[in-house]
């Protein structure tokens, strides 16, 4: 694995929690003759919120996958609470408190948000308890300060913000150790991705680990603790949330020459030329 750095050269500090809910080492996952994951090595603390970048095709959504009980992994361990496990199918990896929300959100349009929050796990099916589901709804939705009209509002009249609120709710409603995002603010405009970005630490605070999928470097800089690089399915580095730009498109390009490197070297000169007395010209220079 890709040496862990920051801006500063030196490795990011250890979380406060010691023990990792939820660790990986040497995963690898193949489609015949495709390769999609090779000798991953990931690890998520409590109160944590992991970034998860890389370009199309780098294995994200297949780690996803995996994580998910989706996929099986050819080869590697999965740790979760320090102990070895093998997530052989979603119910499993519920079973253990890992849940993730897709990009797609599988949400029911035309259901309310009650009835999307409790999806498959409604109380008393047979007669549905109502009344405790919608008491339920309203407390968790209150502890993330969700900012939902009504709860008997249909899905389909919400925002992208609170659609992707619903979901995590829903999410969360098993008590997960682990919550994965994938790409939670895709297609946001600015006050619905600040409002998952809100909700995104408070899933935080409440102890939880977060791994977030997302191609948006700024959204990754407003809440990760560390960003882990995918490139090409392999592991290519994991840094600071203060790395800059140019640190993290080389990263995830292998090109430590590119559009971003070169913009930013030009601004440093720039920057240097603009405090320099010996760059300014004198203005007898000037006048020939």
């Amino acid at each position: 694995m890709t040496t862990t750095t920051e801006s500063s050269g030196r490795p990011p500090s250890p979380p406060p929690d010691s023990q990792p809910v939820l660790s990986l080492h040497g995963v690898s996952k193949s489609f015949g003759a495709v390769s999609a994951l090779t000798d991953i090595d990931l690890e998520v603390f409590p109160r944590e919120v992991v970034a998860l970048v890389g370009d199309n095709g780098a294995g994200k959504s297949t780690l996803v996958k995996v994580l998910a009980g989706v996929h099986l992994p050819d080869s590697g361990e999965i740790r979760f609470e320090g102990r070895p496990v093998h997530v052989t199918d979603p119910s499993t990896a519920l079973g253990l408190g890992i849940a993730t929300v897709f990009q797609d959100l599988a949400l029911c349009e035309n259901l309310d948000v009650v009835a999307n929050l409790f999806l498959g796990q409604e109380l008393s099916p047979l007669r549905l308890d109502e009344v405790h589901m919608e008491t339920r709804s309203w407390e968790l939705l209150h502890e993330l300060s969700a900012r939902i009209p009504s709860l008997r509002t249909p899905v389909a009249s919400l925002s992208g913000g609170q659609r992707q609120t619903v979901a995590i709710a829903r999410s969360l409603l098993l008590d997960p150790k682990v919550i994965i995002l994938d790409e939670p603010t895709a297609a946001l405009g600015v006050a619905q991705t600040a409002e998952v970005l809100d909700l995104i630490e408070r899933v935080r605070e409440r102890g939880l680990g977060v791994i977030m999928v997302s191609h948006n470097m700024e959204d990754v800089r407003a809440v990760a603790d560390r960003i882990v690089v995918l490139r090409l399915g392999r592991n290519n580095g994991v840094f600071e949330a203060t790395a800059s730009n140019e640190e993290l498109v080389s990263a995830i390009t292998g090109a430590s020459d590119n559009s971003v490197s070169r913009r930013t070297a030009r601004r440093t000169q720039a920057a240097a030329d603009a405090t320099d007395p010996a760059s300014t010209p004198t203005p007898t220079e000037a006048d020939s």
